[in-house]
């Protein structure tokens, strides 16, 4: 619900900016910046609850602690190619790529009950999945019209 939050807020905040100082709506630029907010935020989540993060990979990967720190840093490097012209179609595909392949990881999560800020198996559950799966399809069709769709 968080990223949600800050997704959307990020959004509104840079859109009357960019209105500000350019005099212009820029859906697409607001939109990047938006995502490139959100992403560096649920990027302090995979260094600040690692071991929560950790619960959420299924039991035959290996290397656990360094998949969910290498997934950090391909958040805030996104966030940051997003905002580079050259890179955002590019960046727009790997990322739309990454957030289908953080599903089962979510899926996982909303099964076992884990709630990955205390590392424990308390969490929302499989009603969570309700929410999840669409957010997850907002933030997919989001990267798309704001970083790829011409």
């Amino acid at each position: 619900m968080k990223p949600l939050f800050v997704l959307l807020g990020a959004f509104v905040i840079s859109f009357f900016i960019i209105k500000l100082f350019t005099k212009a709506f820029d859906l697409r630029l607001s939109g990047r910046i938006a995502m490139a907010v959100m992403l560096a935020f649920t990027a302090i989540g995979h260094f600040a609850f690692t071991k929560g993060m950790t619960m959420m990979l299924p039991d035959f990967i290996p290397f656990k602690t360094e998949i969910i720190y290498l997934t950090g840093i391909i958040e805030i490097i996104a966030a940051i190619g997003l905002l580079i012209p050259a890179t955002r179609v590019w960046t727009g595909w790997a990322l739309i790529a990454f957030f289908i392949l953080l599903l089962p990881g979510n899926i996982k999560a909303a099964i076992d009950h884990i709630d990955y800020q205390k590392g424990t198996f308390d969490g929302n559950g499989p009603a969570y999945l309700w929410f999840r799966i669409p957010l997850q399809l907002l933030f997919i069709a989001w990267t798309y019209l704001s970083a790829i769709k011409f």
